[in-house]
């Protein structure tokens, strides 16, 4: 498993979270998900496939895949040429600090704050295999009843439980999920029998 600081290499599927900095708020009202994934949309749903999220108050959890380099290099063109993987991998972080950015911009202005919303850099680790993938994926889902914030996940509203359940449009990769868990009915009981206690160090 890949650590914290390994470029995020197309192809590869990756569980990526962040923190506010200090004790500040990444999201104080229901608008604040909702640019957030506005941004998100604009800045890496064209780079990366995206399988699974939590949005928290404080900090936000992804499940990603890295699209392919033949899919990054139109994007980055004619501004740069992208001759190697390394230099996809630099494109993609460049992305992310694109997002990181417009959000913290826009944030400071709307509540009249200054000075750096997120830590200094997005938290990775390299998924590798089906059961850790299924793992990160459950956990996203669950991370708003491990923090007390409600007792089941679909009464949570800023995770992507919920896009699992209605046919409306998405950024989520709802097929392949749902195919990694075996189908739908195996997805839901697997939902309702986890026990939130994660396979990994992320401390929060």
């Amino acid at each position: 498993m890949q650590n914290d600081y390994s470029p995020l290499m197309p192809g590869h599927v990756y569980h990526l979270y962040n923190h506010a900095v200090g004790s500040e708020n990444l999201f104080r009202e229901d608008a604040n998900y909702s640019y957030f994934l506005e941004r998100y949309r604009k800045y890496i749903s064209p780079v990366c496939r995206t399988f699974s999220y939590a949005l928290m108050p404080n900090h936000f959890h992804l499940l990603v895949q890295v699209r392919q380099m033949e899919d990054i290099v139109p994007l980055a063109q004619p501004l740069k040429i992208l001759t190697s993987l390394n230099e996809g991998a630099a494109y993609v972080m460049q992305q992310f600090s694109n997002l990181c950015n417009a959000y913290a911009k826009a944030y400071n202005k709307k509540y009249n704050r200054r000075g750096a919303l997120f830590v200094d850099y997005i938290r990775r680790k390299m998924v590798d295999n089906t059961h850790y993938f299924q793992q990160v994926v459950l956990y996203h889902h669950y991370n708003p009843v491990k923090h007390g914030f409600c007792d089941k996940p679909y009464d949570y509203r800023f995770t992507s439980f919920s896009a699992y359940y209605n046919n409306q449009p998405s950024l989520l990769e709802r097929e392949v999920v749902i195919g990694r868990f075996g189908g739908l009915a195996a997805f839901i009981a697997r939902h309702e029998g986890f026990n939130w206690r994660f396979e990994d160090d992320v401390d929060f």
